[in-house]
C-alpha cells in the first residue's frame, strides 16, 4: 500500500500543513519537512488502523510526500 500526502506551506503560521485523501482524518503541521515526515510516520499507520484499513503483513505503509510552496522573487535593477 502506498498513500499520497501533500504538504503546503502556510506563510501566516510559518508551518508545513499535510493532508491526504488516502488517509481519512489526516491533517497535521510542522515547522519543517523533516519534522513533518516524522509525524507522518506515526500518524499514517495510526489513522489507517483507526479507520479499519488493513496494512501489509509487515504492518508498513509507504507514503509519497509532495510539497508545494509558492514564493515571489523580485528583480532588482542593476
Amino acid at each position: 500500500m502506498e498513500v499520497a500526502v501533500r504538504a503546503t506551506w502556510d506563510p501566516e503560521a510559518c508551518v508545513w500543513v499535510a493532508e491526504s485523501e488516502d488517509v481519512p482524518g489526516l491533517v497535521t503541521e510542522a515547522d519543517d519537512i523533516e519534522a513533518l515526515v516524522a509525524k507522518l510516520k506515526v500518524l499514517i499507520p495510526e489513522l489507517l488502523d483507526a479507520n479499519g484499513v488493513a496494512l501489509t503483513e509487515r504492518d508498513e505503509v509507504a507514503f509519497v510526500l509532495t510539497a508545494s510552496r509558492h514564493e515571489r522573487a523580485e528583480r532588482h535593477a542593476a
